[in-house]
């Protein structure tokens, strides 16, 4: 293309490139027109143009080169695929009536700020500095999977994927590196977002975003590799929140959250690595909690924010937060659609034990016993009854001793007012009721009155019934001291 076929419009971009001196058209003419159809002259570029000035690269001496336009309507297909372009390009406030395309390319630093266009092609690209997109409106997809970009990512503000024939993700990331952080701060998108193997070794920031997919992930981060945090305060979703797989060293921060698939699963982290994951003070999950798996050095979620039904099976956890009795969280153990999880309640027993609060770990142990006996055939089912009538599964040590207290009393006055005959009236001793009572209620003690005296009748009923609750009590007493001592 000759110099003398540009317009005033290109002419001026490309006088002025060599100098790396950028041309605002904003500043000169203002915002540029909603109504792609009205004709704004001064401030259109051919992408063509701009493909041959990129490509040719021309530097006057003493000067750096840089593509700084802001404010055009850029006309025609920009095609740098496989280019390489050591130099900034910076292109804001512009419309693109065709998507640009980067596929492949090699490129100093790109930055399309508050841009408009139909998608953005740049799967596999290499920048050596920051990607900037923020607050750009692509209604297609935005496609940069398997891309490395040595800086930041920057999106923050952008709204993509509404367009109504997309059937594709808005945003596609995977398997990309990123080797900064990631700012993706009120990013709106109404497609799903795909960040699946990706490696970002900063932050990746979604404060205040709103991620809409109903037909399935709002957000596909699975094996996602975050160096440090992955935030998302006041995140909004309306689709899967997918992190099976993920390594998050720091937080996944979902603190004032609102995640919702009522017909599948709200937030999925299953077999992920993280550090804390902070649920403080978010909506209720509309739609499955699924943890199955996971490893967790902190677990903050109030016990109203979890769902009707969870996946538990396999999560550990060190710390649970906030503090709370075990009543409130024993429901979301019971929710599990796996239904008895036994390795569940061992959990919630050692973060009660961790903080010192073991009422609450008998409890939660008292709980396991009964949700495992409903699993249990008839005689066993049976016999758990009376274990946790008579000694609460042996988590309950007071109430044997209300028992014998009980069945003492009873004894002592039944035989007080009826003595038993002596066996051997030569050689038995004096007679006690409440020695005689304690003789037959402890089958390890011997006080001698039993051996002595055998009593008739009725009397002789109620000494074999205060043998054999105390031959009950005692063996209850003594498997809950196993477990206790088994569990320690």
């Amino acid at each position: 293309m000759e110099i003398n076929n540009l317009t005033a419009a290109e002419r001026r971009v490309w006088e002025g490139f060599p100098r790396g001196e950028g041309v605002d058209f904003v500043e000169e003419y203002g915002d540029l027109p909603e109504d792609p159809e009205v004709p704004v002259p001064e401030r259109t570029l051919r992408a063509s143009v701009l493909r041959r000035l990129l490509l040719r690269g021309d530097q006057e001496q003493g000067h750096t080169r840089e593509l700084w336009v802001a404010g055009a309507r850029i006309t025609g297909h920009l095609y740098l695929g496989y280019s390489t372009i050591d130099f900034p390009v910076h292109l804001e406030d512009c419309v693109f009536d065709k998507a640009p395309n980067f596929y492949g390319a090699q490129i100093r630093q790109l930055e399309l700020p508050n841009s408009t266009m139909p998608d953005l092609h740049a799967a596999t690209v290499r920048i050596d500095g920051v990607l900037r997109i923020s607050g750009c409106r692509i209604p297609g997809a935005v496609r940069l999977g398997g891309a490395r970009v040595a800086g930041a990512f920057f999106l923050d503000g952008a709204k993509l994927g509404g367009a109504a024939d997309l059937d594709e993700p808005a945003l596609q990331l995977n398997h990309s590196v990123i080797e900064g952080d990631i700012y993706g701060r009120g990013l709106a998108t109404h497609a799903q977002v795909r960040l699946a193997g990706a490696t970002v070794a900063g932050t990746v920031d979604l404060d205040d975003a709103r991620l809409h997919d109903g037909a399935g992930n709002a957000l596909d981060a699975e094996n996602l590799t975050v160096g440090s945090d992955l935030r998302g305060m006041r995140l909004q979703t309306r689709g899967r929140l997918n992190l099976r797989g993920a390594r998050i060293p720091g937080q996944l921060n979902l603190a004032y959250a609102d995640l919702a698939d009522p017909e599948g699963i709200a937030l999925r982290a299953s077999n992920a690595t993280i550090g804390e994951l902070w649920l403080r003070d978010a909506q209720p999950l509309r739609g499955k909690l699924n943890l199955r798996g996971a490893r967790l050095d902190l677990l903050h979620v109030a016990p109203e924010t979890v769902p009707r039904a969870v996946k538990l099976d396999g999560l550990t956890y060190s710390t649970l937060a906030p503090h709370e009795p075990a009543e409130k969280r024993l429901p979301m153990l019971q929710r599990d659609e796996a239904g008895y999880v036994p390795f569940a309640y061992e959990q919630l027993t050692a973060s009660y034990l961790r903080t010192g609060d073991a009422d609450a770990a008998r409890s939660v142990q008292l709980a396991k016993q009964r949700r495992h006996r409903s699993t249990l055939p008839t005689y066993a089912r049976l016999w758990g009854h009376l274990q946790d009538a008579t000694v609460g599964y042996g988590f309950r040590p007071m109430r044997a001793a209300a028992w014998l207290a009980s069945l003492l009393a009873i004894g002592s006055i039944a035989f007080a007012l009826h003595h038993p005959s002596p066996l051997k009236p030569d050689e038995a001793p004096e007679f006690n009721p409440v020695f005689y009572a304690l003789d037959l209620l402890l089958p390890i003690i011997d006080f001698g009155q039993e051996s002595a005296f055998s009593p008739t009748g009725w009397y002789q009923g109620l000494s074999y019934l205060l043998i054999i609750t105390g031959w009950v009590l005692a063996t209850t007493v003594a498997t809950g001291i196993t477990r206790t001592v088994s569990r320690q």
